[in-house]
């Protein structure tokens, strides 16, 4: 909902470090993986109930896919790339809510199960969106640094970004935020049906 306001302003702060990284000619691809490497340990972290540590892996994961981009602007972007991107990114977003049902199952499966079904109806609407978008030369006015198109809606990367903040800094509240963003997220499915019969139809 908020990520096309919030790109800018990320670019801005980013640009700097990217520099940098490519200039000691480190690729987009390289950081793309470390970042997923990190939210790997996040969710491992989460799992032992080290929610401090999943909190900081979790950063260092954003941090890495907001590099990546810059990087990759600097240094020519390629398809490999943006695949990598999202491909990764999608997994990531699946399994950080795992972590917390391992961590208590009792209280968390259930809402985890659900909150990750929630995500496959953002996440499959999402691409299935793009690719038939991308076959008409359809282009996101509001996204056009992205790798491929980039439909929006009620529950984005940054809202989903803060739910996880949400569940390290209150691993107790887990349940009712699961179940709260899930509604939210089979909304924003919905919404993304209702756009893709009305625009291919």
């Amino acid at each position: 909902m908020f990520d096309a306001k919030l790109l800018p302003l990320q670019r801005r702060l980013l640009h700097g470090p990217a520099r940098a990284l490519h200039g000691l000619g480190i690729g987009a691809d390289a950081i793309t993986l470390a970042g997923f490497v990190c939210g790997l340990l996040a969710v491992m972290a989460s799992a032992f109930g080290l929610f401090g540590l999943a909190l900081v892996g979790l950063a260092a994961n954003r941090l890495a896919d907001g590099l990546d981009g810059e990087v990759a602007r600097l240094a020519g972007p390629t398809d490999r790339g943006a695949f990598l991107d999202i491909a990764l990114d999608f997994v990531f977003y699946a399994l950080f809510p795992v972590g917390f049902g391992l961590a208590d199952p009792p209280a968390n499966a259930l809402p985890a199960l659900i909150l990750v079904a929630s995500f496959v109806g953002t996440g499959s609407s999402f691409l299935a969106f793009s690719v038939i978008a991308e076959r008409r030369g359809i282009r996101a006015e509001a996204y056009p640094t992205k790798g491929i198109y980039y439909l929006g809606g009620l529950t984005e990367g940054g809202e989903t970004i803060a739910l996880f903040v949400a569940m390290c800094l209150f691993p107790g509240a887990f349940p009712a935020l699961a179940l709260v963003f899930a509604a939210a997220c089979f909304v924003t499915t919905l919404t993304r049906w209702l756009a893709g019969w009305r625009l291919f139809g």
